[in-house]
């Protein structure tokens, strides 16, 4: 099966999907391996390949983000463990004050996805966005979104990040870096604004299983979080295992894109370094806490609940992975010249398209940019001004949206305790409303620079 009827049938996909996980109440990953798995068989992928598609899918996913899950989950459990997440927390409201956690959530989020991927900084985020909430007893729902949503702006809009990146030089417009960050940084101000508002309006319709009171209603004050402590560790410390993996990936970012060789700190700059390096400091905090007989079983708990969120994330790999393997992608690229005619809204829906189709933004990034570049001149894109805004308009298109194909959105479900069907009325219509708010900046900026 190619063309229209495989793009049918991956809607249907889609459909059945989220129908097994909300309404038949499937696990997630039964869910999602069983559609994938439907999905291959009826799209044309030779049927002894199927196998190792589904397999690649999966064990993709642990390469690129499993290790980085696991050891970004033990920071934030070392980090609540000795109290470093309520200090952090303290300096944060000491800063934004308590009436604005999800202000402040969502601008760490925006700073902080400038050098790292989303998918690793909410992860290493997270511990304060939780003590945020029992801090500030705001909204659990409120600053996980908010903290999505801020990564994902910057993920999408702002080099160094490596779709931003590729798009630019794919482009032609490699040596207009700059010009790339500083309109990125510009037109990223109406989706945060937008995001800001929307994580305030859904944080009062949705409710998560960490909301501040728990299950049973019963709230512990600050006063009481602080004494079953005995003593807050000093902020250097309690910062570290966060500040200091976030300055090492934003270093090697840095060097990177200037095109200097650095091995040491290209080294530990990878994400799965970088965290190692926060892992430590975490035990540092233990050892001053005097708590490091307990690092084994703090381990042990953090494994237990890591696997469940590690094997939701590789079955959303298989989906993609089906998808890329089949004749979708291919046949959305050949028909592109039908939507050309629609100007710089061109490159924003191709890239939707494809962001919904296959879950990667970085691969509907790069893949749309691939599309657009002997387009430019026909199109009438071809000054630095409006090729820059053109791989912008991409950045839009590949937010939208974030589902059940794509890592980020089982990341930020889970460790922002919802579930599935929240992530969509969370998640998914978040990352629409932003990308729809983007590329409405854009467009204003495209007529003001034309």
């Amino acid at each position: 099966m190619t063309g229209v009827p495989l793009m049918i049938a991956f809607v249907v996909a889609v459909v059945l999907m989220i129908l097994a996980i909300s309404k038949l109440k499937i696990h997630p990953f039964l869910s999602i391996m069983g559609v994938s798995l439907l999905l291959a068989l009826v799209s044309d992928i030779v049927l002894t390949e199927i196998p190792g598609v589904i397999g690649a899918g999966f064990s993709g996913t642990f390469t690129s983000i499993g290790i980085v899950i696991i050891l970004g989950a033990l920071v934030g459990v070392l980090l609540e463990a000795t109290g470093a997440a309520l200090k952090m927390s303290d300096c944060v409201v000491k800063l934004v004050g308590k009436k604005n956690p999800e202000l402040a959530m969502l601008i760490m989020g925006w700073i902080v996805s400038i050098p790292v991927f989303c998918d690793s900084g909410f992860v290493v985020l997270n511990p304060i966005r939780k003590s945020l909430v029992k801090r500030t007893g705001k909204s659990s729902v409120a600053c996980t979104v908010a903290l999505s949503m801020g990564l994902y702006i910057a993920h999408c809009f702002i080099p160094p990040t490596p779709g931003p990146i590729a798009a630019a030089n794919t482009m032609g417009v490699g040596e207009h870096l700059l010009l790339l960050m500083g309109m990125g940084t510009l037109l990223s101000i109406p989706p945060l604004v937008a995001a800001f508002f929307f994580a305030k309006y859904i944080g009062k319709k949705v409710k998560a299983a960490d909301e501040a009171g728990g299950q049973d209603g019963t709230v512990q004050s600050y006063e009481e979080l602080v004494k079953s402590y005995g003593k807050l560790p000093n902020g250097f410390l309690a910062f570290a295992p966060i500040v200091v993996p976030i300055l090492l990936m934003a270093v090697s970012s840095a060097i990177s894109m200037a095109g200097v060789a650095v091995p040491i700190l290209t080294f530990l700059g990878t994400p799965i370094i970088a965290l190692a390096v926060g892992v430590l400091f975490g035990v540092i905090l233990l050892v001053q806490q005097k708590l490091l007989g307990k690092f084994y079983e703090l381990t042990n708990d953090t494994l237990k609940t890591v696997g469940p969120i590690l094997f939701v994330t590789a079955a959303g790999g298989v989906l993609g992975k089906v998808i890329a393997s089949s004749d979708m992608v291919n046949y959305i690229t050949e028909h592109a010249g039908a939507l050309s005619a629609i100007g710089i809204f061109f490159p924003f829906l191709l890239a939707a398209i494809l962001k919904s189709a296959q879950g990667s933004s970085t691969v509907a990034i790069t893949t749309t940019a691939g599309i657009m570049a002997p387009l430019m001149s026909v199109m009438g894109l071809n000054t630095p001004m409006l090729a820059v805004l053109t791989v912008i308009a991409i950045g839009a298109g590949a937010m939208t949206v974030s589902h059940a194909n794509d890592s980020y959105f089982w990341v930020v479900t889970n460790f922002g305790e919802m579930t599935p069907e929240q992530g969509y009325k969370t998640q998914t219509l978040g990352t629409l409303i932003i990308g729809i708010t983007s590329m409405v900046g854009v467009f204003i900026a495209y007529l003001i620079a034309r």
